[in-house]
């Protein structure tokens, strides 16, 4: 019988399962998009049990789809939207308190007090992360310090922290396994990537209890058993979003660079053995832990980038489908030069200023839809080259190609733009879902599909290459552009 690999990719607005043959091909699929939560501003939450109804919910009819049985599973991958806490009661299996997401702001004062206390050279140094409440360890000690008996319950050792890898592997083992994988632990602020290990000097800054976190595992290892439609599969393969698509893009040499485009961007350098600590403002991470030996990287995060489109959709409700921003796109009048840039949640890398808020330049009485789409779209352009040029500085090498990924690279527009502002070659792959084909390489590496991480090379495959097309002259023209709307930005709060 075929053996099939299943994998669940949780993101930040949707979840979706795809069934992967052995030869990597997607034959079966579905997704499901849950509810944004927005309390105050800034606050950004999501309801961990409707996360796991869309986890069953999406597996049950991938597997219908792909015309399969479910015993025909040889193993999981899972992949998660990164960052993001939930704290759940140990006995009654329910969270304490909706999960609050990685784009939450609401612990901005306080990682402020942290910089002005001294604290942020240790944490650097400790985790490779700028502190911001981008990452977990805030919220973790925001959630135990005003939700009601949650330290109580800390204390009786009866509460449970996870990512949402872990919050998916406790539930679908039934709570027979607490763990998560070391990209993922490597984000929450609290993890010392170079010893691989919780930080007993952080967990104490924090008050945070050891006793709540779950065990650090590699990507590739032994997760426990999920139970799943009466059927039990082990659980082979589990990482981070974005080092998951740097898996499924084959950035396994040093030097590689990935981008993906989901709610947020996401650039990532693979850096190998070699621990590189920015000084221009990016992070320092672990591209993943495989068989022990840990590969490192250089990435920079953007908060906003899909998102901008879902603002158009969803807020001005300018368009209806993300897939009208193409020919919106091509539409606009390319003498008006607009930019937007959309802080909606503050500014990620290189800026990392948490309480700038979004704003538009450059507007007149001739600007529409297709204007502010454009201007949208570009943003991404822009802070994706504020990313390229921090990562030149600290690796001090000439990045001449990145591969490029999630939805928003089916917008040729966009990647054209994109090529021609960072002048050098974009290169998207046949398959753009890589965070999910990450995870499942992951899973199949554990289950003996390959022999060495190295074969998953031979199955990326380039379906474009796209080449810029504007003239230097162009390119600074706009990009200074685009430096002085952040200036503006940055200054009005």
């Amino acid at each position: 019988m075929q053996k099939y690999i299943l994998s669940i990719d949780q993101g930040t607005t949707s979840t979706r399962s795809m069934i992967f043959d052995n030869e990597f091909k997607i034959i079966g699929s579905s997704q499901k998009e849950f509810k944004q939560f927005f309390p105050k501003d800034g606050c950004v939450e999501h309801d961990p049990l409707e996360i796991m109804d869309t986890v069953y919910t999406t597996v049950k009819e991938a597997i219908e789809n792909a015309t399969i049985r479910i015993d025909g599973i040889l193993s999981i991958g899972i992949v998660n939207q990164r960052e993001t806490v939930v704290l759940w009661n140990k006995k009654t299996g329910k969270p304490i308190y909706k999960a609050i997401v990685w784009q939450d702001r609401r612990t901005a004062g306080y990682c402020n007090k942290l910089k002005e206390q001294g604290h942020a050279d240790d944490i650097l140094n400790i985790t490779g992360l700028i502190v911001d409440s981008y990452f977990s360890a805030t919220k973790i000690k925001w959630l135990l310090d005003n939700i009601s008996d949650a330290r109580e319950l800390a204390n009786k050792g009866e509460l449970l922290f996870g990512t949402i890898d872990t919050w998916i592997i406790w539930n679908l083992t039934k709570g027979a396994s607490h763990v998560t994988d070391a990209t993922n632990a490597s984000r929450t602020m609290i993890y010392d990537i170079k010893k691989n290990i919780w930080s007993t000097k952080l967990l104490k800054l924090f008050d945070i209890p050891k006793a709540i976190l779950p065990e650090v595992k590699d990507c590739a290892a032994e997760f426990g058993i999920a139970s799943l439609l009466d059927k039990e599969i082990k659980i082979g393969g589990v990482a981070g979003d974005q080092q998951a698509a740097a898996i499924g893009q084959a950035c396994l040499n040093p030097g590689s660079v990935k981008s993906t485009y989901g709610t947020g961007c996401f650039m990532i350098m693979n850096t190998g053995e070699d621990l590189k600590i920015s000084t221009n403002k990016l992070l320092s991470t672990i591209a993943y832990r495989i068989d022990g030996k840990t590969s490192y990287a250089l990435e920079g995060s953007i908060f906003i980038a899909g998102a901008a489109v879902q603002w158009l959709r969803d807020s001005l409700k300018i368009i209806s489908d993300a897939e009208e921003t193409n020919e919106l796109y091509n539409q606009a009048d390319p003498s008006q030069k607009i930019y937007l840039v959309p802080a909606f949640t503050g500014l990620g890398a290189p800026y990392w200023d948490g309480e700038a808020r979004g704003s538009i330049f450059g507007l007149t009485r001739n600007s529409g839809i297709p204007e502010m789409v454009k201007a949208a779209i570009d943003s991404v352009a822009y802070q994706t080259k504020d990313l390229l040029l921090a990562m030149e500085k600290d690796s001090g090498l000439k990045i001449k190609v990145i591969r490029v990924d999630g939805g928003m690279v089916k917008n040729e527009s966009f990647l054209q733009f994109l090529s021609s502002l960072l002048q050098i070659n974009v290169d998207r792959p046949t398959i753009i879902e890589t965070t999910a084909l990450g995870a499942a390489y992951l899973a199949g590496y554990q289950a003996g599909i390959f022999k060495k991480m190295e074969e998953i090379s031979s199955k990326w495959k380039s379906e474009k290459v796209f080449v810029q097309k504007m003239h230097k002259k162009e390119v600074k023209y706009l990009y200074n552009g685009w430096l002085k709307a952040v200036k503006g930005t940055l200054a009005v709060k």
